[in-house]
């Protein structure tokens, strides 16, 4: 027969299950009822992801859902990195211009780095005056014109003959204007500024019996469909040549022949031929630059003295 001292610890460990199972009980009853509340279900659902307020009286704090980003109704665009935005001192960027040249005839402008007192996008003040300009040739011995619409070039501007072909629009204070080439000088004591023109181009801007107008001018740089044609001079060979440009759109800055050691520049003259004393590239490629500083390289043409040649290139339109 057991001991009284041996069934007492029996009794210990039953009396320790009852009160084990009796908190257990008591702590689901306390979860049930947490549960159950009308508000208990969704404040644990929503602090479990959250900070819950343990707090005695607490009110459960309350997160408002963000709503979901709605499609654009524009068209989609390509996906993209976006730019760094910039800083103080970085301007934007701005879209470049879209460069666009007018078809009708205009001023000359731009920068001219081979021009010579005649730069485009100038307005030049003088006075008119007029002349008898018979078959329209003249100091630039271009010979007979088409028309008559031509100009002496004063002495000054006239420049050694760098005047020699260029269109110049002229403007009288009526408002009346004309357009002329450059074919001849006017000697002193023509003026700086000053054109004589034809009779048949000065009677477009006032009547002959004014005799003199003041006027302004400025170089333009014309539309036409003409190429630029070589002339060598009367008596030019293999040993000496002159040769001149005829047609060019815009005034000529140089002309150059070609050389074993590239291009040689020849010498421009009072009457507008370019000489090789020397016959440096006489027969041979030409290298013709206006004084926006365009070139046209010009091969294939035999020295036939006087005789006007056509080739194939034009200046640009400026």
């Amino acid at each position: 027969m057991a001991s009284a001292s041996h069934r007492r610890p029996l009794r210990k460990r039953r009396s320790a299950l009852v009160w084990t199972v009796a908190v257990a009980a008591v702590g689901l009853l306390v979860s049930l009822v947490i549960v159950l509340r009308p508000d208990g279900g969704p404040d644990t659902v929503r602090t479990a992801a959250g900070t819950a307020d343990t707090r005695p009286g607490a009110s459960p704090t309350t997160h408002k859902p963000t709503p979901a980003p709605q499609p654009s109704t524009a068209s989609p665009s390509p996906r993209r990195t976006p730019a760094a935005a910039p800083s103080a001192t970085t301007p934007p960027a701005r879209p470049s211009p879209t460069a666009t040249r007018p078809s009708a005839p205009r001023p000359a402008s731009g920068t001219a780095p081979l021009a010579g007192r005649i730069k485009p996008g100038t307005a030049y003040t003088g006075v008119a005056t007029h002349y008898d300009a018979k078959d329209g040739d003249g100091a630039c011995l271009y010979g007979p014109s088409p028309d008559l619409m031509v100009a002496a070039m004063n002495h000054a501007d006239y420049e050694t003959s760098q005047a020699c072909g260029a269109y110049i629009l002229v403007r009288a204070a009526s408002g009346a204007s004309v357009t002329v080439r450059v074919t001849n000088e006017c000697p002193l004591p023509c003026a700086p500024g000053q054109l004589d023109l034809s009779k048949e181009a000065f009677a477009k801007l006032a009547g002959l019996s004014a005799g003199r107008i003041p006027i302004t001018w400025s170089l333009l740089s014309p539309r036409t469909s003409d190429t630029v044609a070589i002339r060598y001079k009367t008596g030019s060979s293999r040993h000496w040549c002159g040769i001149q440009a005829l047609g060019h759109r815009n005034p000529l800055a140089r002309l150059e022949v070609r050389t074993g050691g590239g291009w040689s520049r020849l010498t421009r003259t009072e009457y507008n031929y370019f000489l090789s004393p020397d016959g440096t590239g006489c027969g041979g490629s030409l290298r013709l630059t206006d004084i926006y500083g365009e070139q046209l390289t010009v091969d294939g043409l035999a020295i036939r003295p006087d005789t006007v040649q056509p080739t194939r290139v034009q200046f640009t339109r400026r």
